[in-house]
């Protein structure tokens, strides 16, 4: 940015430049010539301050795009993590199968984990039953499964998430064959 504020200055320094000279050289044009000449000169200072403008509303423009890439990837980071966290809870409740306080604490703590995922934008993949789809699932087995047609995810192993609309992480699924 600080290269744009010294190449925007050094402009604007050079049309103020030109302008004190026209002024002071004012009384002495007389041809057309030297208006004509004079009048070039400013288009072409007005077409390098304009350049100049553009390039900094794309400069502006891209500064902006990356640090929202910046931000996207540091959330990216943390829900992958707790992506993990949530993975174990899963375990754990699915390996109770009565109901304790120590079971519902960590069934509240899932359903908190959740909460904060879907708050910050993550939401779990539907994908049992869903056709294979190599940008949303990795198949980590295939199976023959008669009456299903191929390609159909029969069981997830790992459950994937999205982030928006993208992949935060794929899910490890079974698919038919």
């Amino acid at each position: 940015m600080s290269d744009n504020k010294k190449v925007k200055e050094e402009v604007v320094e050079e049309v103020n430049e030109t302008m004190e000279e026209l002024v002071d050289n004012s009384q002495e044009v007389t041809t057309e010539e030297d208006i004509d000449e004079i009048d070039s000169e400013v288009n072409l200072i007005k077409d390098q301050f304009l350049r100049l403008q553009a390039d900094f509303a794309n400069y502006k423009r891209r500064t902006e795009v990356e640090r929202k890439e910046y931000i996207e990837l540091g959330t990216k980071k943390v829900m992958l993590e707790l992506i993990q966290i949530v993975d174990n809870f899963e375990r754990a409740i699915e390996s109770k199968g009565e109901k304790d306080t120590f079971f519902d604490g960590v069934e509240l703590i899932y359903k908190q984990l959740m909460e904060l995922l879907e708050k910050n934008g993550v939401t779990e993949m539907n994908s049992l039953n869903e056709k294979f789809d190599p940008n949303l699932h990795h198949a980590v087995l295939i199976e023959q499964k008669d009456g299903i047609e191929e390609g159909i995810v029969i069981e997830v192993l790992q459950k994937g998430y999205m982030i928006g609309e993208k992949v935060l992480r794929s899910a490890m699924v079974k698919v038919s064959k």
